[in-house]
């Protein structure tokens, strides 16, 4: 593998493992110096990380974020997303108050798993291919649990609840949109 691979297949699994961006930014950049330095001093990349890349990755990404920060971060972007989903709905309708029924739900977790697993295995989705997901995979999940559980409403959520998912997210995407911000003002500076 070069070293850009290498930096690629790490910046991938540190993301999928919640690790937040500045902590990835500071993590690419010291294996980026220590593959340079490998390089410089004749050395392989295979020395630095090991046989097993995905390896090395997971237990640099153990040691820099621990289990609880990146179960704490991936809760509140999932209800960051859980918040989102009923706020289009509610713009959309104009209303204060949604009624959420069972197939709504199926349609919602089908696309949320295919889009999941679809990501883990193949990369990040364009957008063609998530309305593809919705079309083949959403609607006829939709529409059997539909069939199967009828026209009954489950439980009404109000407005008010779309905050109280949303907000925990909010300081974690600011210190993402910070580093990238920052890693993109590094990159473009001379050096």
């Amino acid at each position: 593998m070069t070293n850009e691979q290498i930096l690629a297949a790490c910046r991938s699994n540190w993301a999928y493992r919640g690790v937040a961006e500045a902590d990835m930014r500071e993590m690419l950049d010291e294996l980026s110096a220590h593959l340079a330095d490998a390089e410089a001093a004749g050395r392989t990349a295979r020395d630095v990380v090991g046989p097993d890349v995905r390896a090395f990755a997971a237990a640099w990404a153990r040691e820099r974020a621990p289990l609880t920060h990146r179960a704490l971060r991936t809760t509140a972007m999932a209800c960051y997303v859980l918040g989102c989903l009923p706020l289009f709905t509610f713009l959309v309708h104009r209303t204060t108050a949604m009624d959420v029924r069972a197939d709504y739900l199926a349609f919602w977790a089908a696309i949320g798993a295919v889009t999941i697993a679809w990501e883990l295995r193949r990369g990040s989705l364009r957008m063609y291919q998530q309305l593809l997901i919705s079309l083949v995979v959403g609607l006829p999940v939709m529409i059997l649990v539909k069939r199967l559980t009828g026209e009954g409403v489950l439980f009404t959520l109000p407005l008010w609840a779309v905050p109280i998912l949303v907000l925990p997210a909010l300081p974690y995407i600011y210190a993402d949109t910070r580093a990238r911000r920052n890693a993109k003002r590094d990159a473009a500076r001379p050096h």
